[in-house]
């Protein structure tokens, strides 16, 4: 077993096509095709099913270990680059849309800046998608939405944020200063999916008061519930994140008095050993956070422990 058998199995499968995964690696396919049989051969299983270019179980048992092992490579490559004060690599960061909105273009521009050989590869997912790329290796690091249980996972607090109403101006609640839960349920709204933690986390606070949220619609993504309530469709409640101050357009965000925030984290494998380049842009994404932050954008950095 050799790297070349592993990247040729993973750019098959990621790709979906011997082809493609030829083009990508800058070889022929039939070096493609014959790095792949090897590595069934050793390990005396069929990997990738030829009819439907899909992993098999053993394929996809083979895949989150293989994702590991290249990660292992990229770290030491970046690790030994880092001794001679260069640190280089590529980190493949995962985001939930709301934060990655505004934390990402400055984050690019300071890794640019401060760390040019270090490139970022972004993914927008939901929380329990970028769990399940975490565990796979899939990416190296992620902003998730907290609280979270997965013991394999390493989540060190990020920030904290205000959980707002966001109201377009024909609506009833626009002119409020500030509204409680009892005034908000008086109106159809537009709310995350139920089973999210920051749905759960609205229903406790709307069941704490006695009363219970009437949706207007519900959605997988706090990014689309946001721009319906920016194009007029109806009043949302959204994390801080989700509406940023600067923001403009005809609408209006509206404080909530006692609900409690939203809690964001940096979610790692526990079992992994950072690189260089993934420390230094763990250490840049907390430093943006605190920058961008500033002023009355409704977002609380976590004070770094031993601060």
């Amino acid at each position: 077993m050799d790297r070349k058998q592993l990247k040729a199995f993973m750019a098959v499968v990621e790709l979906h096509s011997f082809s493609a995964a030829a083009r990508s690696l800058d070889t022929v396919q039939s070096n493609v095709s014959a790095h792949v049989a090897r590595l069934e051969s050793e390990l005396g299983v069929t990997l990738i099913d030829r009819a439907t270019t899909e992993p098999t179980d053993e394929g996809r048992a083979v895949l989150s270990r293989a994702r590991r092992i290249e990660a292992e490579f990229d770290a030491l490559d970046s690790d030994v680059a880092s001794l001679r004060d260069e640190v280089s690599g590529t980190v493949r960061l995962g985001s939930i849309g709301t934060v990655a909105r505004w934390l990402v273009p400055p984050l690019l521009n300071e890794l640019a800046l401060q760390f040019p050989l270090v490139s970022v590869v972004i993914l927008d997912a939901t929380t329990s998608s970028l769990v399940l790329n975490l565990l796979s290796g899939a990416v190296d690091l992620a902003v998730l939405n907290l609280p979270l249980d997965e013991v394999e996972l390493r989540v060190d607090p990020l920030f904290d944020e205000d959980r707002v109403l966001i109201a377009p101006h024909s609506h009833p609640l626009y002119g409020y200063e500030s509204v409680t839960i009892e005034e908000v349920v008086l109106h159809e709204l537009l709310l995350e999916a139920p089973g999210s933690p920051f749905r759960a986390q609205l229903e406790q606070v709307a069941a704490e008061q006695g009363v219970r949220l009437r949706p207007k619609a519900e959605f997988d993504g706090m990014r689309l519930l946001a721009s319906l309530v920016f194009s007029g469709f109806g009043a949302g409640i959204v994390p801080a994140s989700a509406a940023p101050t600067g923001l403009d357009g005809d609408w209006r965000r509206v404080p909530i008095t006692g609900a409690a925030g939203r809690s964001v984290g940096l979610g790692v494998r526990r079992r992994s050993f950072p690189s260089a380049a993934q420390r230094v842009v763990a250490d840049t994404i907390r430093t943006v956070i605190a920058r961008e932050a500033a002023g009355p954008s409704g977002i609380y950095p976590a004070v770094a422990a031993g601060s």
